[in-house]
């Protein structure tokens, strides 16, 4: 019940954080070019409170659903009736009022506003970013865990233990910054220095192409035949599951797979995933006594796709360490990072309309809160990444052109200003039902996607 609590109060706070980033980002762009806002308001429903700005010319409101906001401009919403019909106001507008309003401003101005928020989350990002850098990341030592027999790296030469220091000349403090450096070396050839028992090595390799991961998240592995090394355990079993069946318990390490060694949690899925309606049989560690266990995947919703009802675990060889920059490379590392994942998250929008990744990865609210949950018990840095990278996500989806994104009213003022005029009402109300039905059938997709992986464990 607590971690339920607890999962939920995070996920609030970071859907708060970043709606809060978003629309101020509208909201001040509106605010410094003389636009009258009439309401801020953070969440949508019934307002749990609010209250006037100084100058009482603007509302601020948090309201009970906390999924979201939006920022109220004058002029911002008009009928075929128009200026009559600003804020269903009675009264005739001065033309000190009407002046202020969004839809007399130029085009430039109004673009400016629809850019504001999602440009406001990039900016969010990088300072975000920056903290991390400065605060301290627990990272994982760049030291070989292991290395995958016949492949590119052992004919090279590499052994467990030995440490990574550098790739193409540019140095390495980090598992996950080797795994980086080899992202453009895919095809070709790479130079690395590492070191044993203290003595600078130096080798080039060639980095194999393979097609199993479409984002290149595991290049070590599947390109140079590299890893982190892991121990993997059972974290749970799924009652009368085929695990269940075997006998096998929750704590229990597992240390083969049909007699060859399991180094990562990766190569124990794809084996079982491979075996459906097949034995397979698992040397398991379980309190210093070596156990033989035979069990049958079964085949999961993907026909022929194997699964044996556990919930794994994963530990490291070597422990992490606390890895934390200096004023200027935090800063650098504020800018280069967010670009990054810039890149990867629309990398990752393309390659799922073309399936090269399977939409069935697509995240909705359950998934986001449950990461919210789990980096927040990860510490401040953990949390602060986390807050980061869904930043970016917001800030990429929020450029889409789609109607009632900001990427749709910016194509909207770009038709307006090649037009000299803009779209008419019923073609604006048309292409805004037509962005909420998307956009409801996104949401439905991902929420589906979550329960999927809550039932399926």
């Amino acid at each position: 019940m607590m971690e339920t609590v607890h999962t939920v109060l995070a996920f609030i706070f970071a859907i708060a954080v970043l709606v809060t980033v978003h629309e101020y980002g509208h909201f001040i762009v509106a605010r410094k070019l003389g636009i009258r806002v009439e309401k801020f308001s953070i969440g949508f429903g019934p307002a749990i409170f609010s209250w006037r700005g100084k100058d009482g010319e603007v509302e601020y409101v948090i309201a009970a659903i906390p999924l979201g906001g939006y920022v109220k401009m004058l002029g911002e919403n008009l009928d075929e009736q128009g200026e009559r019909q600003l804020e269903g106001q009675g009264e005739q507008l001065s033309e000190t009022e009407l002046a202020r309003a969004y839809h007399v401003q130029a085009v430039w101005k109004r673009a400016s506003v629809a850019a504001a928020g999602p440009i406001f989350n990039f900016i969010f990002a990088i300072v975000a970013y920056m903290m991390v850098a400065w605060l301290g990341q627990n990272v994982m030592p760049p030291i070989v865990g292991n290395v995958l027999p016949g492949s590119v790296a052992e004919r090279a030469g590499l052994m467990a233990g030995d440490v990574l220091k550098s790739v193409n000349g540019n140095g390495v403090v980090s598992w996950q910054q080797f795994e980086e450096s080899l992202k453009e070396t895919v095809g070709k050839e790479v130079d690395i220095v590492y070191t044993r028992q203290d003595m600078p090595v130096s080798v080039t390799m060639p980095v194999k192409e393979f097609e199993q991961d479409a984002l290149l998240v595991n290049v070590s592995e599947d390109g140079l035949g590299l890893g982190l090394g892991t121990l993997v355990f059972i974290d749970s079993v799924i009652p009368s599951s085929p695990a269940d069946r075997a006998g096998l318990m929750p704590g229990d390490q597992i240390i083969q797979i049909e007699g060859k060694d399991v180094a990562t949690v990766r190569a124990l899925i794809r084996s079982i995933q491979q075996h459906a309606g097949k034995p397979l049989t698992l040397g398991v560690l379980r309190a210093d006594t070596y156990l033989q266990l035979s069990v049958v995947p079964k085949a999961g919703a993907d026909p022929g796709v194997g699964r044996m009802g556990v919930h794994l675990m994963a530990k490291p060889l070597s422990d992490p360490i606390i890895y934390r920059m200096g004023l200027w490379e935090g800063v650098a590392y504020g800018f280069t990072r967010t670009v990054e994942m810039t890149v990867l998250t629309v990398q990752v929008l393309g390659k799922m309309i073309t399936s090269a990744i399977s939409p069935d990865n697509l995240g909705g609210p359950i998934a986001i809160a449950q990461l919210a949950g789990r980096t927040a018990d990860l510490g401040l840095a953990a949390f602060i990444t986390f807050l980061a990278l869904i930043s970016v996500n917001l800030g990429v989806l929020n450029f889409l052109p789609i109607p009632i994104l900001d990427g749709g009213h910016l194509v909207y003022l770009t038709l307006e200003k090649l037009r000299g005029k803009p779209l008419s009402v019923m073609m604006m109300e048309r292409m805004q039902l037509l962005g909420m039905l998307l956009i409801a059938a996104l949401m439905t997709f991902a929420f589906y996607n979550d329960l999927m992986r809550l039932f399926r464990g």
